[in-house]
């Protein structure tokens, strides 16, 4: 959207006030809205600003905010938002909107646009020699069947040539305007096609005052018909023989309907029934529900899912022989009881001394692991790097971890960070402690 300035200062009026029609009608509006809204009403007063003075001033957005209780500005940001709002002088007589959207601009609006500025000024919102006339380039204009198409003031110009649309110009120019029919200037009434009505040309078909008349006079004429027949009876008596009545209108085919022993094409069950049945006849021909099996209903139907399996539940996955499982998923899921601390293979403690290694730079210790260690007595690399592999097992089975220390190589570990720290665990391992 482009900018929208107010005008220069030096064509703003010095005040604004509404005439009377228009307070009476600014009140109006001001009423429609429930009391602590009526700044609500801002919208349709600028546009009664614009139609008295034929453009919205600085002193009209003013004075009408203040009317309603409301800052400036925020009159400003209406005012300034809404495209329909001219905050420029426009033409006293006549201010040309011309359409220049896809369905316009591909009839013809370009050339309409070419008048404008032959007539009126080469650039928009800017007004002739006598501040008469102006125009501008506007998105729809909602009459897309009749394009091109321009509006000026509250009317719409349509089916326009761009020498129709110089003949009004020239009328508005003359003060003539209110000469000029709005609405389609090719003679076509409404939206109809340019080539006149295809459809829909009798109103017989959708008022049915008209069918009722035609169905009255069409019952006459048989009456009439059935009263004149005996005088010609005998006249009628002829070698030939007799015409055959015409034949009666046919009723539907229910060829295509199915018939089974199925309860629902049954026409005795049907509701309301022209077959009378007993209540136990009506059992008979019922089908009885299945017995419930909840095996059955949880089993998938081979010809949705391809496969026969079940619908919910637990589903088996089939693993290749060469699959790895780890130590744990081979070991049965029996929790053993924990070592003894009085075990004679516990790691020997220390006193917790001044300072204490990080134990969590070993892979597979962590805050809570580390604490456990410390309970031990356990709070140096060199400590963990001096354990046999008694030690480790016991240590093992008292985390629970089955076989982690000897996989992840605590030992090993913490005899790099003994050594040299962080520094030669990587030139160790060829990676940062995680």
């Amino acid at each position: 959207m482009s900018v929208r300035r107010l005008a220069d200062a030096s064509v703003q009026p010095a005040s604004f006030a509404f005439n009377e029609a228009n307070a009476a009608a600014a009140q109006q509006w001001i009423a429609k809205y429930p009391k602590g809204r009526e700044q609500s009403a801002i919208i349709p007063l600028l546009m009664i600003a614009q139609e008295q003075e034929g453009w919205v001033t600085k002193a009209a957005i003013e004075t009408i905010s203040d009317m309603l209780g409301m800052p400036r500005i925020r009159g400003l940001e209406v005012a300034t938002f809404y495209t329909q709002y001219q905050l420029n002088p426009v033409g006293t007589r006549a201010h040309i909107q011309v359409c220049g959207t896809t369905p316009c601009m591909l009839r013809g609006s370009e050339a309409l646009m070419d008048v404008c500025r032959s007539k009126i000024h080469h650039d928009q919102f800017h007004t002739n020699d006598r501040g008469t006339l102006s125009w501008e380039e506007v998105e729809c204009l909602g009459a897309c069947v009749n394009a091109p198409m321009v509006m000026i003031f509250k009317d719409t110009f349509e089916d326009l040539t761009p020498e129709r649309l110089a003949e009004i110009i020239d009328l508005y120019e003359a003060g003539k305007g209110a000469e000029v029919k709005p609405g389609p200037q090719n003679g076509r009434i409404g939206s109809e096609p340019a080539t006149g009505l295809t459809t829909l040309k009798s109103e017989n078909a959708i008022l049915k005052s008209t069918r009722d008349k035609e169905a009255k006079a069409a019952a006459k004429a048989a009456r009439q018909a059935a009263a004149a027949a005996p005088a010609t009876a005998s006249a009628a008596v002829v070698s030939q023989a007799p015409a055959a009545p015409p034949s009666a209108p046919v009723g539907p085919s229910k060829s295509g309907k199915p018939k089974t022993d199925a309860p629902e094409t049954s026409p005795a069950l049907r509701t309301p029934s022209p077959v009378k049945v007993s209540p136990a006849t009506e059992k008979a021909a019922s089908v009885r529900a299945p017995r419930h099996s909840a095996a059955n209903a949880n089993q998938a139907s081979p010809e949705v899912e391809a496969v026969s399996k079940p619908r919910s539940g637990p589903k088996a996955k089939a693993e290749p022989a060469s699959a790895f499982k780890s130590p744990e998923a081979k070991q049965p899921a029996t929790k053993t009881a924990k070592p003894s601390l009085e075990d004679k293979n516990r790691p020997a403690g220390i006193a917790r001394p001044a300072t204490v290694d990080d134990l969590k730079l070993i892979s597979g210790v962590g805050p809570k692991i580390e604490s456990v260690l410390h309970s031990l007595g356990i709070y140096t690399f060199a400590q963990v790097s001096a354990w046999r592999k008694a030690e480790r097992e016991w240590v093992d089975g008292y985390l629970n971890f089955r076989g982690r220390i000897e996989r992840d190589d605590w030992a090993k570990q913490a005899k790099a960070l003994a050594k040299g720290g962080v520094a030669e665990y990587i030139r160790v391992f060829g990676k940062k402690p995680v």
